[in-house]
């Protein structure tokens, strides 16, 4: 019997069919492209020489293949940070009163202050060698992606329907098995929709992230930012038009050889009883069903990850007197509590110290109020693109065959970074005489409206088709029908993207109101020109200053606002 591995059949069917020799080039390219981008990640290189930076579009696709391997990097790094959060946020009550508001400052600190944090540490680990400014441009792209992708998971954990908690118990699943088994995979619609966006959100940054300054030297690492950032110097409008149709060359390729097939394969796991009635599709996912020997080098790490969940299996029923939670000891409770406002308390004496020996409270007070004009800004542009892009949404989350033709385009328009529209928004607001406080305002909200339409699609993709029929056969229209059966449904995800969109707005405002175009500069008043302006200055403390009023505002907001919001969807604006 061990010697039927040898029989001929064994052997042609380990070979492969035609199906693995059509995606064998595929694949191998693939690896062949990465390989190629990584060994030029850790290439020598000494602080101040500089990197040349090429104008001609035949660099062009060599650059592309260098930013895409950051961020796919980074969206990795950005995935094992969103489980580990959302799991400890979700289940452990007294870390999420810690971890859900440091989220929200991780959330509201621009780029330009984790860069100034964290660039010369990466390029201290590694002297002599690129691979420490790579590590930092990565390391400025994770924080543009991870905490949208956290939120999303910790929105879909919190909302985990109670009949699906009920029977990972009576399957005696211990809290590793219940993660992977049922709330991983519950998530995984709407988590995949957010890693879209956090992908295109990397994008909408990527000039602050390859174009680093440190020691007062400016590195530019070979990538697209850099490309862009290079051809707004120098005012080169035909370097732009070929960096947007390599922009969108590339978005497409990574959307129907990634995204597609991982949503496409991800429709399985929409809570439901009967089957989507229009499932997403994708030809590479089609083809990759349809090969041997592929699928079964695909399966080694599911049956790996099965055999370690084993591991964890409870010895006891789910329903036994051992499985009945243990309430905490309320002194426990009530000492974190303890320790936390010591720690505010603290944080507030060190807060009004530093204002009154650094700065003065008279820029204190003035920097509150830019604060208030971009609050003004944002919270406007927020409801505007909630009116557009929620029915929009709705519609192309109903639709699975439509929403697979626009799901490249949504991504490129995500993707677009604002750079690109500093040309014609200058322009445009110089020739007419434009009031810049109000004209460079729709330049925050361009990349980040669409975390909502992300989100509202995932929510809507994800609505049970017995439900969508009973709508139908109720007879529900108009606002009834947005009241009673929409609105609830897509509730906790509007949510999610309404919080990413209003922290990436405070995050874009840096770049949208402070614009340049050679050596014209348009600036609106606001709090994001006034950290623009200190970073370009160099003066660190009103640079803290700036960044710890913007976290104070995007805090106030998601308590005040978003909180309340979340809490609703969990109580009762959920299905």
């Amino acid at each position: 019997m061990k010697d039927k591995r040898f029989f001929p059949r064994q052997v042609v069917e380990a070979s492969g069919n035609r199906w693995d020799w059509v995606l064998l080039p595929i694949v191998l390219a693939g690896f062949t492209l990465m390989a190629l981008a990584a060994s030029q990640m850790a290439r020598p290189f000494h602080l101040g020489e500089t990197l040349p930076i090429s104008l001609e579009p035949e660099v062009l696709p060599y650059y592309m293949l260098r930013t895409t391997l950051r961020m796919f990097i980074a969206l990795g790094a950005s995935l094992i940070f969103a489980c580990v959060f959302a799991a400890l946020a979700a289940k452990v009550r007294a870390l999420e009163k810690v971890l859900v508001p440091l989220l929200d400052i991780l959330q509201s600190i621009p780029i330009l202050g984790f860069q100034a944090i964290a660039v010369a540490p990466f390029i201290a680990l590694f002297p002599g060698n690129l691979f420490g400014v790579e590590l930092a441009a990565i390391f400025a792209i994770f924080t543009s992606q991870a905490w949208n992708m956290a939120f999303s998971l910790y929105q879909s954990l919190r909302t985990v329907p109670q009949e699906l908690k009920e029977a990972s118990r009576v399957f005696q699943l211990s809290g590793w098995q219940t993660f992977w088994r049922l709330e991983l995979p519950f998530a995984m619609p709407g988590l995949l929709w957010n890693m879209m966006m956090s992908m295109s959100g990397g994008w909408f940054f990527v000039v602050a992230s390859e174009a680093i300054s440190v020691a007062n030297q400016d590195i530019k690492l070979p990538g697209m930012g850099s490309y862009i950032a290079t051809a707004i110097e120098a005012r080169d409008m035909h370097a732009i038009v070929w960096a947007i149709f390599t922009m969108l060359a590339g978005i497409i390729a990574y959307d129907q050889l990634f995204f597609r097939p991982l949503i496409a394969w991800a429709d399985k796991f929409r809570f439901e009883e009967s089957g989507g009635e229009n499932a997403p599709t994708s030809w590479l996912l089609t083809w990759l069903l349809r090969t041997e020997l592929l699928q079964r080098i695909g399966n080694w790490p599911n049956l790996l990850l099965n055999r370690s969940l084993r591991w964890f299996r409870r010895d006891y029923d789910g329903t036994s007197i051992r499985a009945r939670a243990t309430p905490p000891n309320p002194l426990w409770g009530r000492a974190w509590d303890a320790l936390l406002m010591a720690g505010l308390l603290y944080a507030a004496v060190r807060l009004v110290i530093f204002i009154h020996e650094e700065v003065g409270w008279s820029e204190a007070a003035h920097v509150v109020g830019l604060g208030l004009l971009t609050l003004t800004r944002v919270m406007v542009l927020i409801f505007v693109s909630s009116l557009v892009w929620v029915p929009v949404g709705v519609w192309l989350g109903m639709n699975p065959r439509w929403s697979n033709k626009v799901q490249a385009l949504a991504q490129f328009l995500a993707a677009f970074p604002a750079n690109l529209v500093f040309p014609l928004a200058v322009m445009f607001i110089v020739y007419w005489d434009l009031n810049p406080d109000i004209w460079l305002s729709p330049l925050i909200v361009l990349g980040t409206q669409w975390y909502l339409l992300f989100n509202v699609i995932a929510g809507a993709s994800t609505i049970p088709s017995e439900l969508r029929f009973a709508a139908q056969n109720l007879g529900l229209t108009g606002w009834l029908k947005w009241r009673r059966y929409i609105l609830p449904a897509i509730f906790p995800s509007f949510v999610t993207g309404a919080i990413t969109a209003s922290g990436g707005s405070w995050n874009a405002s840096i770049v949208a109101e402070y614009v340049q175009w050679g050596n014209t500069t348009l600036h609106a008043h606001g709090l994001g020109s006034y950290i623009k302006q200190m970073t370009d200055a160099g003066d660190f403390p009103r640079l803290a200053l700036g960044i710890g009023v913007m976290c104070i505002f995007v805090m106030a907001m998601n308590h005040l606002l978003w909180r309340r919001l979340y809490r609703l969807a969990e109580s009762r604006m959920h299905f």
